[in-house]
């Protein structure tokens, strides 16, 4: 699907043109991968909330079980005292 532009600041294209040239690829490739990335942003953000929960749960199981296996060797060494 094509896009066309009119009427774009000549100091805001010549940013543009820096950029892209920067990353050796055209005005074209350049604008295309940023109309991409904001098409998909919002997707990638829930995407990245969902696995930041999934790792802070991930965490605090880790930390209970830690906390769980520091319990048994207790129990474990006050046994064999026994």
């Amino acid at each position: 699907m094509d896009i066309i532009l009119r009427n774009i600041d000549p100091v805001a294209m010549k940013k543009i043109d820096e950029m892209a040239k920067r990353k050796s690829i055209s005005r074209q490739e350049f604008l295309k991968s940023i109309v991409e990335k904001i098409a998909y942003e919002k997707e990638q953000n829930e995407k990245e909330m969902r696995m930041e929960m999934i790792i802070s749960k991930n965490i605090l199981v880790m930390e209970e079980m830690t906390k769980t296996i520091i319990r048994l060797e207790n129990l474990l060494v006050d046994l064999m005292e026994e």
